[in-house]
């Protein structure tokens, strides 16, 4: 991953749309979601080695692959939520935001139920219940 090249389109970004804000606020919106897009995409660019080292070590250590699937999932949901969040800060709707990050955070709880099953189920036989 460059960061030299991802701080350098966020500094960009940010001097456009902090010159752009104060006439024509749509465009300064538009400008940040897309240097954010444009930034979410050299990261998921470099996040493809790190999956494969956790699928590596996922089978390595003998676990499932549905953990991994449910790691990777919580993962993705985390960024996008993030990514929605800031979007809707950057365009004043705090409020919005607030939702969103809850959505991704009850979004992320559900994917993990069968998780937390598994560890319910296997407390309950190792103490005989």
């Amino acid at each position: 991953m460059e960061v030299a090249a991802i701080a350098g389109i966020a500094v960009i970004a940010a001097v456009t749309a902090a010159m752009l804000r104060r006439y024509h606020q749509e465009y300064a919106a538009a400008i940040a979601l897309a240097a954010g897009a444009l930034i979410l995409l050299q990261v998921m660019s470099a996040v493809l080695p790190v999956v494969s080292g956790i699928t590596e070590l996922l089978s390595a250590s003998g676990l499932s692959g549905e953990y991994g699937v449910i790691l990777l999932k919580a993962l993705g949901i985390c960024f996008l939520a993030q990514f929605s969040a800031d979007a809707c800060r950057d365009a004043g709707e705090s409020a919005l935001a607030a939702k969103v990050e809850l959505a991704g955070k009850v979004a992320v709880a559900a994917l993990a139920l069968p998780l937390f099953e598994n560890i319910a189920s296997t407390a309950l036989s190792l103490i005989g219940g």
